[in-house]
């Protein structure tokens, strides 16, 4: 039973609403004084406080000074007879959850408590009704899906129920779980029944074409533009922190777009950027193209790629381009935007990529983001308290359009499969290539011919092979141990619906 605490120094005069309270299943403290308020607020166990604003002695804001001292966090209403200003402000300020003006009614203050009591589990239980009650609709969608954009709308619903649900009872979280394994599972099967035909045919916007069908016509259009690709983005990640973007902007187009295989940032970041397949790279800018074997870091080109692109397209765009990897450089890349008129700004965040690593590597970060909605809470923090917000606001102030987007997104691993392998093949837990690859999985995507797909062969006979769902690759030596220390982290290069179906948002400025 949820427990009020009514002080008010005519609390008699207010029997009949404290019986009708109590008859909606309320326990019911009074008082008619401030201390007494405080006093019972330091030895009861109380939920919500109605406080009157103008009582002898201690008066309602003191009272109210002294009650978020101690119990920060006990909502508070402030029940007054005046409506000046400085007041509410004064009470605004002391942090109250909200206000009443006498006279107050029973249906005032049932829907006062509704609010701010009952609020959470009003919105979870229909949350959760509604979900039970569109089940079967997605269902079918996920069973009916035959394009690329009905699986877009598969990966919006399904991310919209995530949010939804997320502090909903395990049951129907587990059969939301149940539903997005489904749904990979389906889509995997879509991916390796289609992807060879993309190559010539492209389903709607891909890596590549990000410049060409995106960037390059805001340009045109005379548009300030600034490309900010946040590494390893989900669009659960996007959705979660939306509405922090909300002072600067707002979101003219919320669209996903599909990332090129292996779903890694050396294949799909580089295509982005040069505009080119990871083969094409390798072809036309060999100097530019880092083999998997090698120690170079596979992304120090992006640069250069971009450029590549805006003269292959006989273009002559301003640009410039910044990769951030710590908050002390993005404050420099905001000083450096002051009064900026070059057209174009490109800015790789890899914020997100170091926080996936990092999760796996460490055990206090596992224990941080044990899950997806812990891990979206992570996110909204960094990106709550980075300089992300600083930097945005900056490029709304210079007029810049945003085209917030990522390389590849990122999943959650907990099945373990073998593969056999030579001491060459590289380390990604989703993808594998090289020669001589053995896998008996049922689930895995096979490339015996690398070429028709747009992929470099580091050898002669390479091949690769790609992981669906939330599988993740490990060697037969050592298995057990492998298999313990990755399941649960999240992790990329792979099919899935986190990883190839991710954010490509436009975000205009406010005036």
């Amino acid at each position: 039973m949820q427990r009020i605490l009514w002080a008010d120094d005519e609390i008699d005069l207010l029997k009949p609403y404290v019986l009708y309270l109590q008859q909606k299943g309320y326990d019911v403290l009074t008082t008619n004084n401030g201390q007494d308020a405080i006093d019972i607020c330091n030895e009861e166990q109380v939920d919500i406080v109605f406080l009157d604003e103008n009582m002898p002695g201690l008066s309602g804001l003191e009272t109210l000074t002294d009650i978020k001292q101690l119990h920060p966090t006990l909502p508070v209403v402030m029940i007054t007879k005046s409506e000046e200003e400085n007041i509410m402000e004064e009470a605004i300020g002391q942090q109250i959850t909200d206000y009443l003006i006498k006279p107050v009614n029973p249906s005032q203050i049932l829907l006062c408590l509704k609010k701010h009591l009952d609020n959470k589990a009003i919105v979870e239980e229909k949350a959760t009704t509604s979900y039970r009650e569109e089940f079967s609709d997605i269902s079918y969608l996920i069973n009916s899906a035959t394009t690329i954009d009905e699986w877009k709308a598969v990966q919006k619903t399904l991310t919209k129920w995530e949010l939804q649900l997320q502090d909903a009872g395990s049951g129907m979280t587990e059969m939301l779980r149940m539903q997005r394994r489904e749904a990979n599972a389906a889509f995997f099967k879509f991916v390796q029944k289609n992807y060879a035909d993309w190559m010539t045919q492209h389903p709607g916007l891909m890596s590549t074409d990000i410049f060409k069908n995106k960037i390059f016509p805001m340009l045109d259009a005379g548009e300030k533009v600034c490309l900010l690709v946040i590494d390893n983005f989900r669009y659960d990640q996007w959705k979660a922190i939306e509405g922090l973007v909300s002072d600067y902007y707002t979101v003219t187009d919320d669209s996903l777009y599909t990332s090129i295989l292996p779903t890694a940032t050396q294949y799909a970041r580089n295509s982005i950027f040069s505009g080119l397949m990871p083969l094409q790279i390798q072809q036309m800018f060999p100097q530019f193209w880092v083999e998997e074997g090698d120690e170079e870091t596979k992304n120090q080109y992006e640069n250069e790629l971009i450029a590549s692109q805006i003269q292959r397209f006989r273009r002559h765009d301003e640009y410039t381009y910044h990769k951030v990897n710590e908050s002390d450089y993005c404050d420099k890349v905001i000083a450096r935007l002051k009064g900026s008129k070059t057209p174009l700004q490109v800015i790789v965040l890899n914020f997100i990529d170091m926080l996936s690593h990092s999760r796996t590597e460490s055990k206090m970060m596992r224990e941080l983001c044990s899950d997806e909605a812990a891990y979206r809470s992570l996110t909204v923090s960094w990106f709550r308290h980075s300089p992300t917000m600083r930097l945005l606001e900056r490029l709304s102030q210079l007029g810049y359009k945003v085209v917030l987007t990522t390389d590849h997104g990122t999943v959650r691993v907990d099945n373990p499969v073998a593969i056999v392998a030579d001491k060459n093949t590289n380390t990604n837990l989703r993808y594998k290539v090289g020669k001589a690859l053995v896998c008996k999985a049922k689930d895995t995507y096979l490339m015996e011919q690398p070429k028709l797909f747009g992929l470099p062969s580091p050898n002669i006979s390479s091949t690769y092979f790609f992981c669906s769902g939330s599988d993740f690759f490990s060697y037969p030596n050592n298995f057990n141990y492998y298999a313990q220390y990755y399941t649960g982290t999240f992790q990329h290069g792979g099919i899935s619906l986190e990883e190839m179906l991710i954010p490509l948002i436009t975000l205009e400025p406010k005036k």
